[in-house]
């Protein structure tokens, strides 16, 4: 009782002692501040949950998405590289809400002859001088006109259709709206001038080859529809040539003719393969449909430099259906070698298949099926099964992707000769593209709006895909592979979370810096077990679906159990960057004499040392360039060694052997991002050992913790993020003792002198 009565005292007293009436002035108060803890929950940035995006990352009970079929009869007339089209599309508004107008996207209006997409790019001469190719092209050549020809617009009862063209998009003026659950029906008539991608630039186009043939890798070449949601409502942002896509899941029937003597793919499923593929052809693709191992010719490159020396003058028509796409894309050539190869994936066979010219041999058919192959079970582990029928690489002088069809880089010398740097190019642009069939063409993101939700988890499952096929592979998407870049002054620069045309530092902030994040999250953070659980959750409740960027930070901590707040916090919506190190260490020793600091804390604590003589153990520091004094082993304290025989055997068995060495280390954060310290500890027998402390061990001071090593060994050694792990970008401090390190000239110095 007298012990309760008395901390009332105490309380009360500490309570009223702030308000006594002796203070003649009043105290003036301390200057507040907002949460900027670096742990703080992400609830005043993501947007509040509901019934159609739920708190969990999952889609909520009332999510619903638009669908749009498209039915198209396209010709290419190669001798002019012109497009014409016929397209039926069948809107299906599946929202809750009446759409007055439908938009839709007209991408190659961006090099119409009235484009605005050149006047929003400074210029300035970068050389004072050219040769004739660069001169002309700079400052003769006209400006052509690669946009749409827009040749009619008609309802589904043939009727004229009004609609408006604001630059790259298309409004079509609906009568009436279109309520909950009906379907509009409208029809297309347009055209276009194929550009050659090589000399104009552009994500699809036609390359020219000096024995007069072309190969055409064609995209974004007809009206597409914007999606609607109830994130965006219409995502018809502009597109100015780098922000992709944002696009509808529908059913496509799609009949493409070309040159007879083409050889052609393209998204979907080939319905006439018969009338396409002659009795050889068709034999051979069947052998591919069950070569599980290596890849099988169905063109070989004798074949293709034959049919190089021809020019048909007749006509083929490919037709292709395809089910729950978002697009579609397709590559023709009378130039192309054509091989493919069976890949099970859990049971169900797709076709991995690759189109390409001699130019891009040997390289070509040593690895390109292969790869395609490789990235379609590697990502297949780490989210869902692969869902089509097949997955296509094409050769092009650029990287793009559509699904089940991609356009890819990887060019050796005329010679064949190649660099270990273009091959390693080669297989990273065609495992990143035909990753792209996962996310976003499956797990339909945003690309307009967040470009890293494609880009940079797609370069994530890249770099797990290409260690797979080569375990030595240099990925370049690694966290010490942005150290450089988080070094430099981040002033200019943007967070990752930053709308696709506005970011400043795409490289590294859409592709680099999340899959290096995300790498780091998987290996050192939550570990390869949480994450992958997790993100294959991710990846299984989204695909065929639009997720957002909530969507995805809720599910990894909805399906870890981890907070993970502070990480996207830090490493998505900041551009702060990762500096950890060794500030200070001490080293403590056991005696039976009171410190300086023991007798500074009893008189603080109002105690006489002198009354618990030989009753304690104190611990000194050793200070540097000194020895010792007075040290003492655990087992010399007999107050101690009786303690010990006084325990029961049960309490025994719960203690380890009694330390000799004590450390105190100080670990400082002069980088502004918060992550797990990773220590390597090296005992004076050459043996070491890892430590992994979370993130969280910043909570109340950000910028330095202490720990306290007990070793039965002398620590010679201490060294943070010893495998380069987290990014860090000053290692000088990473390490204790602090390393010397040789400046390049002495580094010379020494060879001279050896």
């Amino acid at each position: 009782m007298k012990r309760l009565a008395l901390l009332f005292l105490v309380t009360l007293f500490t309570f009223s002692s702030g308000f006594s009436q002796e203070e003649k002035e009043p105290r003036k108060p301390v200057k507040g501040h907002t949460d900027q803890n670096k742990f703080r929950q992400l609830k005043d940035v993501l947007p509040t949950p509901n019934e159609q995006r739920t708190a969990s990352g999952a889609p909520g009970y009332k999510y619903t998405q638009q669908k749009v079929d498209y039915i198209m009869d396209i010709r290419l007339d190669e001798n002019k590289s012109r497009i014409t089209g016929n397209e039926k599309i069948t809107y299906h508004n599946n929202s809750k809400d009446y759409l007055e107008y439908l938009w839709l996207q007209l991408d190659q209006n961006m090099r119409a002859e009235d484009s605005k997409t050149p006047d929003i790019n400074t210029e300035n001469f970068n050389a004072n001088f050219n040769g004739p190719v660069t001169f002309t092209r700079t400052n003769l050549k006209k400006k052509l006109d690669r946009g749409f020809d827009i040749l009619s617009v008609k309802k589904g009862n043939g009727s004229e259709q009004s609609y408006t063209i604001n630059q790259t998009m298309m409004r079509i003026n609906l009568d009436k709206p279109l309520a909950p659950g009906e379907v509009f029906n409208f029809e297309i008539d347009w055209a276009y001038n194929v550009n050659n991608h090589i000399e104009e630039g552009g994500r699809s186009g036609y390359e020219a080859f000096p024995d007069g043939n072309n190969t055409y890798v064609i995209a974004q070449f007809f009206p597409r529809l914007c999606v609607y949601d109830n994130v965006e409502g219409w995502q018809n942002m502009q597109f100015w040539g780098r922000s992709e896509f944002a696009l509808e899941f529908g059913d496509y029937d799609v009949k493409l003719t070309v040159p007879a003597d083409h050889i052609l793919e393209a998204t979907g499923v080939l319905q006439n393969e018969k009338e396409v593929l002659s009795k050889t052809h068709q034999k051979r693709l069947a052998e591919a449909r069950k070569s599980y191992k290596d890849p099988v010719f169905i063109v070989t490159q004798e074949e293709a430099e034959a049919a190089e020396k021809k020019r048909s003058t007749d006509t083929k028509t490919w037709h292709f259906k395809a089910k729950n796409v978002r697009d579609f894309a397709f590559a023709t050539s009378r130039k192309f070698i054509w091989d493919a190869m069976a890949v099970d994936i859990n049971g169900k066979n797709v076709m991995a298949i690759s189109l390409y010219s001699k130019e891009g041999n040997p390289l070509w058919e040593e690895h390109s099926t292969r790869v395609v192959a490789n990235t379609l079970e590697e990502y297949s582990k780490l989210t869902f099964d692969y869902p089509y029928n097949k997955a296509v690489s094409v050769h092009a002088q650029m990287g793009m992707e559509y699904p089940m069809i991609c356009f890819n880089f990887g060019r050796p010398n005329p010679d064949g000769t190649y660099s270990e740097r273009l091959k390693r190019g080669m297989i990273g642009v065609i495992t990143h593209e035909v990753g792209h069939n996962f996310f976003p063409m499956i797990v339909n993101s945003d690309e307009r709006q967040w470009t890293w939700m494609d880009e940079g988890i797609n370069s994530f499952v890249e770099i797990l895909a290409e260690l797979d096929y080569d375990p030595n592979f240099q990925t370049g998407n690694l966290p010490k592979d942005i150290v450089n870049y988080m070094g430099g002054d981040q002033d200019y620069l943007s967070p990752i979370m930053s709308q696709g045309d506005y970011v400043f530092g795409f490289g590294p902030n859409a592709y680099t810096k999340p899959a290096a994040g995300l790498y780091m999250l998987r290996q050192s953070i939550m570990g390869p077990e949480l994450f992958d659980h997790a993100f294959k959750t991710y990846a299984k409740r989204w695909m065929f679906k639009h997720p957002t960027p909530a969507d995805f930070f809720r599910t990894m901590e909805d399906a870890s159990a981890m907070d993970l707040d502070w990480f996207w916090r830090g490493w998505f919506y900041t551009t702060d960057y990762s500096d950890m190190g060794v500030k200070e260490v001490k080293r403590y020793y056991l005696t039976d004499q009171p410190t300086e600091a023991a007798k500074e804390q009893a008189k603080q604590s109002n105690l006489n040392l002198d009354d618990y003589k030989d009753k304690l153990v104190y611990y000194a520091e050793v200070k540097e360039g000194s020895e010792p004094q007075n040290a003492k082993k655990a087992s010399e304290f007999d107050f101690l060694n009786k303690h010990l025989e006084g325990l029961s055997d049960e309490e025994r068995a719960n203690l380890k052997e009694a330390p000799n060495y004590f450390y105190e280390v100080t670990y400082e954060k002069p980088g502004g991002l918060v992550l797990p310290i990773i220590v390597e500890l090296t005992y004076e027998d050459g043996t070491s050992e890892r430590k992994k402390y979370p993130a969280q061990i910043w909570r109340y001071n950000e910028n330095e913790v202490k720990k306290v090593y007990r070793t039965e060994k002398a620590i010679t050694k201490i060294v943070v993020d010893p495998d380069l792990e987290l990014a860090d970008v000053d290692t000088s401090n990473n390490t204790w003792p602090k390393e010397i390190k040789q400046s390049k000239f002495d580094k010379f110095k020494d060879q001279v002198k050896d």
